[in-house]
């Protein structure tokens, strides 16, 4: 399964490992954990159960008519006790046994809790069975599950949250696409798998942006606002902070003066949207510099949710009245290159990871970061276990990266009070004469084309 190598390896771990065990696997129905699962089922004996939102007495009708139905058994009590008896491998191989959504049962059934633990400890089945205990409620398993599983969580084998993907995941999916357009697809849907399942390759930028997020019947048209009134309450309040933070307001006070909400409010709502992976709180880089770095600072997290807040939420009257190729034109073309530099350090930082993993960068990198300052930003700074620094400035706008954005890196690492070991420097576009022939003289600097590397 594309992108996620790293989570089949592990549930095939699992699998090869002796006695028995119980996963927990979570994360947002647009990763894709469902298909993940199935993948992995592949040539395994198997059974899989979907659990609605339905009352306990009819969850528990539904899975002994399953089990009746899959395993052409009769199934005389309802009792979960009974029905994992009555599952099998029919042979010596280890039974994967799924339950989907499982917190719809547990929520209202503790019993369900104990013959899972049970199942686990050979009383019910005597054959090798590894338990998928599969959710995409986040918000309920990061917060409300460990209370409730309490002594019983000791019997998990892991708690695995399926992320997006990747930058090189998904570039992998787009191999016959350009840097810039590699990046624009990253910039707007982040690695949601399904959401890049829809992005259609034969069309442009704005093809797709009109298309699957203007179009009154586009899969991602208002995807956002849904995806934060599944998990949270008072979406009034939540998309008036959002849209604050998309313009620019990315302190509490800001955010204070833009909304009107009081400071106490305003900071429940961020731990919240922090939580649920929306918002984050950016930490600069710790220098000798600290007096000059901003603090305080938030933004959007969730990739699609803080394009839609920048380029779309703030202009829904137009969104209705206008064509989307109209509406691309007036509020998106123009800002569209600016918004996306972001996502272009976050390449260039995942890509140092890369290197790091592959021991091919001249330190060991022992923690990453951006400084930003009150009068300038240093991209990345890559550190050593003994405080040596590598430093990188990115150029995703400029025709040319130039000596005089190097000379503005140098006044940043002034304001910071850090120095540097080595450099890299990366653009999306192409260096200056000045600036290469000053780099050939300097063995410390390394001009790197992430045309030729991406």
């Amino acid at each position: 399964m594309a992108g996620r190598k790293a989570e089949l390896r592990y549930l095939e771990q699992l699998y090869s490992e002796g006695g028995n065990q119980i996963l927990v696997l979570y994360g947002r129905a647009d990763n894709q954990g469902r298909q993940l699962v199935q993948e992995f089922c592949k040539n395994k004996k198997s059974f899989y159960y979907y659990a609605p939102e339905v009352s306990a007495k009819a969850q528990k009708s539904r899975m002994k008519r399953e089990i009746a139905e899959y395993y052409q058994v009769s199934v005389s009590e309802e009792s979960y006790d009974i029905y994992f008896k009555r599952i099998k491998s029919g042979d010596g191989s280890k039974l994967v046994l799924v339950i989907e959504e499982f917190q719809n049962i547990l929520k209202k059934d503790e019993m369900f809790l104990e013959s899972v633990v049970k199942l686990k400890d050979k009383q019910l089945y005597p054959g090798p069975v590894l338990i998928l205990l599969c959710s995409s409620d986040v918000c309920w398993v990061e917060q409300e599950m460990p209370e409730l599983l309490g002594k019983a969580g000791k019997n998990l084998s892991g708690i695995t949250k399926l992320h997006e993907l990747r930058f090189m995941d998904v570039a992998k999916k787009f191999s016959g696409y350009t840097l810039r357009q590699k990046v624009e697809v990253y910039g707007i849907l982040g690695g949601v798998p399904e959401y890049l399942r829809h992005w259609d390759q034969r069309g442009d930028v704005k093809y797709n942006i009109c298309r699957n997020i203007l179009s009154p019947d586009g899969f991602l048209h208002h995807k956002a606002e849904e995806l934060i009134r599944s998990q949270l309450r008072e979406l009034t309040v939540y998309n008036t902070i959002l849209e604050a933070m998309a313009s620019g307001r990315r302190k509490l006070n800001e955010l204070y003066q833009e909304t009107g909400f009081s400071r106490a409010k305003i900071s429940v709502y961020l731990k919240n949207l922090m939580e649920f992976d929306v918002v984050e709180k950016v930490y600069s880089f710790e220098t000798g510099g600290w007096e000059n770095a901003q603090k305080g600072l938030y933004q959007i997290k969730d990739t699609f949710i803080n394009f839609w807040f920048k380029f779309v939420y703030p202009h829904l009257s137009d969104l209705y009245r206008i064509e989307p190729e109209q509406f691309y034109e007036k509020y998106i073309a123009e800002e569209l290159e600016k918004y996306l530099n972001r996502y272009f350090v976050k390449l260039c930082m995942e890509y140092l990871e890369h290197l790091d993993n592959g021991h091919k960068l001249p330190l060991e990198i022992y923690k990453m970061g951006t400084w930003v300052g009150k009068k300038g930003t240093i991209d990345i700074i890559a550190q050593n276990s003994v405080r040596e620094n590598l430093i990188c400035l990115c150029n995703w706008l400029e025709p040319e990266m130039t000596f005089e954005m190097c000379q503005q890196l140098f006044a940043s690492m002034e304001q910071a009070k850090v120095t540097a070991s080595f450099y890299y420097l990366f653009t999306a576009r192409s260096f200056d004469e000045k600036l290469v022939k000053m780099v050939s003289k300097d063995s410390r600097i390394l001009l790197v084309d992430m045309n030729q590397v991406i």
